[in-house]
């Protein structure tokens, strides 16, 4: 059964690529305190947590002193170096959504905080509340039903009501399934999952995500992230225990999963961590935030500056609420965040922006199979196929093709340098699609067997 969408995108937003842009989409996007994105400009997100400390009721004071004193020194960096905008995001620890309360209370302090600076500064601004996805606390997940998937419904609530901006979610449907069949390199489960199980998830989760905003006003649907899949990929690869190819067409595929919200009406920002944010603005023209050099304080990759070339929000991931030389980390990365999007602002002034898009495309696009998949022409290339397909599955197996034609491509015209061991990947990757079956249907008979016992059936509606 193909869960109906709410819309179904079937050609692109952004067909050009001259037209394919840092800081500019089709459908820019109000929220907040007088922000636009999308509109011309790139914006900071700033994203920030805490040391390394317990969350208990004892050390509740201590954690909201915490994010009184980042959002404090946030937005006096942000002041002082005259940013034209700003979003905060909040990403919830785990304590904080199983407590909705208390993830409410951090929202309400926040928004307090950019209330404040609005006010005295003029500082247009927004706050992107992210609850973390709790659904999984048992094995196998129940992800429509159960004590954990009320208490997120409820930490959304309370969120919005405490004066979120934007709602956002990395939500984990079907990572029971991928995790497993990613460790054991088994391509039909990763296709299932990404294919079958992830948009059946998206579908309903964000539906839930939707009529929330909807019922508060002045309340936006952001965005998702395949950071559990494609991310974990990703890092994976990078300490060398899985073939950067595999990596990267599974961030291919994990772009059908993560259009699965806007196709129920998310809006944007899409969350900062989902590298495959492009696709989602080449084919809904809607804003997307990104992550790349400067978000190295949470994690590496070789997606540091092509990353950049069609933001419309540059973020730094996550820090921690630690000390360095000039000042707490929050407040170091939101100066680093804000001199970057000063330089693209300016190129834009200037008449630059496509040159400098393809400036920090180039240098990085033909140095990892990750990269080569995430230039402007890759994306459109994937966001082509993905909308000329009918249902996610066979979307899925479309966006993993086209990502192993670049990579082939690359590699024949010389710009792709992939050891013998990865190469053989990538025949190996391509010949487990040419066998992946026409329908879904016939894909979930043949691995009942081998993943039936992992997931819940009734949470993908199957």
């Amino acid at each position: 059964m193909i869960v109906e969408t709410a819309r179904k995108f079937t050609s692109l937003a952004i067909p050009n690529q001259d037209q394919f842009l840092y800081g500019a989409c089709p459908h820019p996007l109000n929220c907040g305190l007088g922000l636009t994105l999308g509109a011309g400009q790139v914006f900071p997100e700033v994203n920030f947590t805490l040391p390394p400390m317990s969350i208990t009721r004892e050390t509740w004071a201590e954690v909201k002193a915490h994010y009184e004193e980042m959002a404090a020194q946030i937005l006096r960096r942000a002041v002082s170096l005259a940013v034209p905008g700003i979003v905060l995001e909040f990403e919830l620890l785990p304590a904080m959504t199983d407590e909705p309360e208390w993830g409410a209370e951090i929202t309400a302090i926040l928004k307090r905080h950019l209330s404040a600076a609005h006010e005295k500064h003029k500082l247009l601004c927004a706050l992107r509340v992210t609850p973390t996805d709790i659904r999984d606390q048992q094995k196998p997940p129940l992800l429509r039903t159960g004590e954990p998937w009320q208490r997120l419904r409820r930490s959304f609530e309370l969120c919005a009501e405490a004066g979120a901006d934007i709602l956002s979610i990395e939500s984990v449907g079907s990572k029971e399934v991928h995790d497993q069949a990613l460790m054991f390199g088994d391509f039909p489960g990763i296709v299932f999952a990404l294919g079958v199980l992830a948009p059946r998830d998206m579908t309903w989760l964000w539906s839930e995500i939707v009529s929330i905003c909807a019922a508060h006003p002045g309340v936006i649907a952001g965005g998702d992230s395949a950071c559990g899949f494609a991310n974990t990929a990703m890092q994976l690869a990078h300490q060398r225990m899985l073939p950067e190819v595999l990596a990267a067409v599974v961030r291919a595929m994990s772009c059908v999963r993560s259009l699965a919200a806007f196709e129920q009406g998310a809006l944007g920002p899409s969350k900062d961590c989902a590298y495959e944010g492009p696709v989602m603005k080449a084919i809904t023209g809607m804003p997307i935030s990104m992550e790349g050099k400067s978000a190295a304080c949470a994690h590496f990759s070789p997606l540091g500056n092509i990353a950049a070339a069609m933001c419309d929000l540059w973020s730094n991931e996550s820090v921690q609420n630690v000390r360095l030389l000039s000042g707490n980390a929050p407040e170091v990365f939101t100066e680093i965040l804000a001199y970057d999007c000063r330089l693209m602002n300016a190129a834009t002034a200037a008449g630059g922006a496509l040159a400098l898009r393809d400036w920090m495309t180039a240098s990085d696009e033909w140095l990892s199979p990750q990269a080569a998949v995430l230039s402007p022409a890759a994306t459109l290339r994937i966001a082509s196929a993905i909308v000329a397909e009918e249902t996610p599955y066979r979307q899925t197996v479309a966006a993993g093709r086209v990502a192993v034609d670049i990579l082939k491509e690359g590699v024949v015209a010389g710009k792709l340098r992939l050891s013998r061991k990865e190469q053989q990947w990538l025949e190996r990757i391509e010949a487990s699609l040419d066998e992946l079956p026409a329908e879904e249907s016939a894909l979930i008979a043949v691995l009942e067997e081998q993943y039936g016992g992992l997931y819940d059936k009734a949470s993908y509606g199957l």
